[in-house]
């Protein structure tokens, strides 16, 4: 999917946003994928559960996040593994993205479009999913406990029209009509 972004995508985005410089074409820096076990992490093999599902996503190991302060409220004491996250460069990030343009969004229920506010004012795009079911390396039977998965793209847009021209061009399925 690079090249297809090199020789397809930018020269597209380039006429489009009116950008006279390559280097400032809106790209994709980085892909960030993560899940948040808030109750469960008194569970380790719900830990276990978590970290081999983002394994299997990303083809990754996932990095555990970590408590900085104890809140008592919450129950949270600091250096209690609060999610894990895994941080997509390079080819496995471009391998990422076009699964989850081509695969992912058609395998998720009632999927009528990404609406626009996802995408921040920097030009960034922050997308969660319900359950863990979306993605092909998911097998009905063998799931253990459903979770949620954030994925939040970073891109180096700058602004909001920016980055829905890049995400638009990238294949992704936006809801029509809302702005």
């Amino acid at each position: 999917m690079q090249e297809v972004y090199k020789t397809e995508i930018a020269p597209v985005l380039k006429k489009e946003l009116g950008i006279d410089n390559v280097n400032a074409i809106p790209k994709v820096v980085k892909i960030v994928v993560s899940v948040g076990v808030g109750k469960l992490s008194k569970d380790s093999k719900m830990l276990e559960t978590v970290e081999s599902t983002l394994t299997r996503i990303t083809g990754q190991k996932p990095a555990q996040t970590r408590a900085r302060v104890s809140i008592s409220n919450f129950k949270l004491r600091e250096g209690m593994v609060v999610g894990y996250k895994v941080t997509l460069r390079g080819a496995r990030m471009w391998d990422f993205l076009q699964k989850l343009v081509h695969i992912t969004f058609a395998r998720v229920r009632d999927f009528r479009g990404i609406s626009i506010k996802h995408i921040d004012d920097n030009g960034n795009i922050s997308i969660g999913f319900k359950d863990q079911l979306a993605f092909p390396e998911i097998r009905n039977d063998e799931l253990e406990a459903v979770h949620g998965v954030e994925i939040t793209i970073h891109s180096t847009a700058g602004d909001r029209k920016s980055g829905e021209a890049l995400f638009r061009a990238l294949g992704f399925p936006f809801k029509d009509g809302v702005k």
